[in-house]
């Protein structure tokens, strides 16, 4: 009897060192798998890192089918407004947002219901040229030709620069989603010109807003009542 209530004890002790041992090794196990995702900086949107991007498709936009091994398909068609594109005996299709290999390829799907092996040749007739727009603190406000690959702080370069309201360090650019959400990306140009580096200055899409806003002593300035004040304040710091 002895022998057994020594053996009981034993194995109740196992456990409760087996136990502590676990509670004292899960928070670390925890902590360890949380630590990368935490210290992993989050990545920009995809539509922010393309420089030299394809032309996407957009409302109003239209274009040309050419079927070599069927012309009886042939036709020209247009993007309506809620993005979808009506195909002569293939029905609707959503081809807003798509560029030109990508809408080939949707091409290709609808009709391989209807032909083997379809061969499409898609060519751009009627589209909206590129463009950007700049609003807020710049010189020049409106809408300016995309001609070729801009960053933003050329973009704001094209508008007239920066007033004295600007607030430089919260630059805010715009990209337009084929779902009609804009996708917002908050950019610190006044650190990009000040470390002379700009690998990290973005390129626009067609269709991107940038936007400068207001600094603070530019919002409060008018409630000072002495001008000789504005002496201790320095508006670019904001």
């Amino acid at each position: 009897m002895k022998s057994s209530l020594i053996a009981i004890a034993g194995l109740m002790t196992v456990f409760a060192i087996t136990a502590a041992a676990q509670g004292t090794t899960a928070p670390d196990t925890v902590q360890a798998a949380s630590t990368p995702a935490s210290a992993t900086a989050p990545t920009p949107p995809a539509g922010f890192l393309e420089r030299n991007s394809r032309y996407q498709l957009r409302k109003g936009d239209s274009f040309d089918l050419d079927f070599p091994l069927s012309p009886e398909f042939n036709q020209t068609v247009a993007v309506q407004p809620d993005g979808y594109a009506t195909l002569k005996g293939a029905g609707s299709v959503f081809v807003e947002g798509k560029t030109v290999p990508e809408l080939t390829d949707t091409l290709k799907t609808a009709y391989a219901k209807i032909l083997h092996d379809p061969i499409i040749s898609v060519a751009l007739r009627d589209f909206e040229k590129p463009y950007f727009i700049a609003g807020g603190q710049v010189g020049k406000p409106g809408k300016y030709d995309l001609r070729g690959p801009v960053t933003v702080s050329e973009a704001v370069a094209i508008a007239g620069g920066f007033t004295e309201k600007s607030k430089h360090s919260q630059v805010v650019l715009f990209h337009p989603t084929p779902g009609g959400v804009f996708e917002a990306k908050l950019l610190n140009i006044k650190k990009l010109l000040a470390s002379r580096n700009l690998s990290e200055d973005v390129y626009l899409q067609p269709g991107d807003m940038v936007f400068v806003p207001q600094n603070a002593y530019s919002k409060i300035e008018r409630y000072i009542p002495s001008a000789n004040m504005g002496a201790y304040y320095a508006p670019t710091a904001f």
